[in-house]
């Protein structure tokens, strides 16, 4: 079966389009993306899919959100393969705006994010989370779609958005959706391409070190301590920098040092040149020592 996808680059016909589709009482789904799509954001669109009739796929690289050493300029920029991979998926329309429409000669306001933003990414990547929030409200602002679809692989960013909009009351539901990974469990990311083939052998042992975690856990281990020691066994020698892992309370992504309630396992490490990012949901309580 034939798709196509309606493109904008304007807000006028994007406004347009929203207006259209809420005269007709049609549902939208948005997914905002930075492009360089896989099958973890497609899988956000088949999300929306089924439960909207419209669906909306942004493709941005955001620059407030990059620090000036981070990787904006090479960012993976690939518009033609992502709108015939949205076009597979039935993604009904994209909004790929230009730098200046979106900051346009003049922007000033930022969006201060919640508390959430502040640990892990929020203290490595300073305004990271400032760009993010800003970008974000921008968007649902410009496509006030009925839901937003993110993945928890962006744990803390999931957070932080889920916060902002029920601090400022922005009426979208925000939907997170499960990381999906490779067979190997390295979770899909579009900094992966980046891994040269020996580098992605050793990528693997993110999702292995949150393995190790759940193992544990499953045998009745509750001293976070232990579990952080075994998780980081696992990742040495193989990362060429650990920048954290830790177990943090789920809401507020504080440490935890006793596994007694639900929880989140992060973790962010270099291999090679290229930062990556994993976490798991941790469920103590499904598993209680025997």
């Amino acid at each position: 079966m034939t798709h196509s996808v309606s493109v904008f680059h304007e807000i006028a016909p994007l406004r347009r389009w929203f207006a259209a589709a809420r005269e007709a009482n049609k549902t939208i789904g948005l997914v905002p993306t930075m492009g360089a799509l896989h099958a973890g954001h497609l899988s956000l669109v088949r999300a929306a899919r089924r439960e909207c009739d419209l669906v909306l796929a942004t493709i941005f690289v955001n620059p407030t959100q990059f620090g000036p050493s981070e990787d904006f300029n090479r960012y993976p920029r690939t518009v033609e393969a992502d709108l015939d991979l949205l076009a597979s998926e039935g993604c009904t329309a994209a909004f790929l705006p230009a730098n200046e429409i979106i900051y346009p000669p003049g922007f000033s306001t930022f969006i201060e994010p919640p508390a959430v933003s502040i640990p892990l990414e929020g203290k490595l990547r300073p305004g990271h989370f400032r760009g993010v929030a800003t970008i974000v409200l921008k968007l649902f602002n410009l496509a006030p779609a009925d839901a937003a679809y993110f993945g928890q692989k962006d744990y803390q960013q999931a957070a932080v958005i889920t916060q902002m909009v029920a601090d400022l009351n922005v009426p979208i539901r925000i939907i997170v959706c499960q990381i999906i990974r490779e067979p190997d469990g390295l979770a899909m990311s579009s900094r992966n391409r980046y891994l040269s083939p020996a580098d992605r052998q050793r990528a693997i042992c993110l999702s292995q070190a949150l393995v190790t975690a759940e193992e544990l856990i499953a045998t009745g281990t509750r001293d976070v301590s232990r579990l952080l020691s075994a998780m980081t066994e696992t990742l040495a020698g193989r990362v060429d920098r650990l920048e954290y892992v830790t177990i943090a309370d789920r809401q507020t992504l504080e440490p935890l040092a006793t596994l007694d309630r639900p929880a989140v396992a992060l973790i962010a490490a270099y291999v090679g040149q290229t930062r990556l990012i994993d976490n798991q949901l941790l469920n103590p309580l499904e598993n209680p020592a025997s």
